[in-house]
């Protein structure tokens, strides 16, 4: 992967060249503001991504388990009106 810095202003003026030639090149970008980064853009890996959104699911899942908020199947089919 390669690695490029860029000012704000290009960035806001060529957005839509910068995110091609993140998923297409597979460059990530630095945003710079005043000389100082403030973004990265880079192409995100789909199997990444969908592993880190069921982590997440997941997480979220065992929280509402431990404070009781379940439901049962049958309440569920209920609601969908599968009963």
């Amino acid at each position: 992967m390669t690695t490029k810095c860029i000012g704000m202003k290009e960035f806001r003026q060529k957005i839509a060249t910068f995110t091609k030639d993140a998923q297409t090149k597979d460059i990530r970008f630095i945003i710079l503001k005043k000389n100082k980064p403030v973004l990265e853009v880079k192409a995100i890996n789909e199997k990444e991504f969908t592993f880190e959104k069921l982590s997440a699911d997941i997480k979220k899942a065992r929280t509402q388990v431990r404070k009781g908020q379940v439901h049962s199947q049958k309440e569920i089919m209920k609601e969908f009106g599968l009963l």
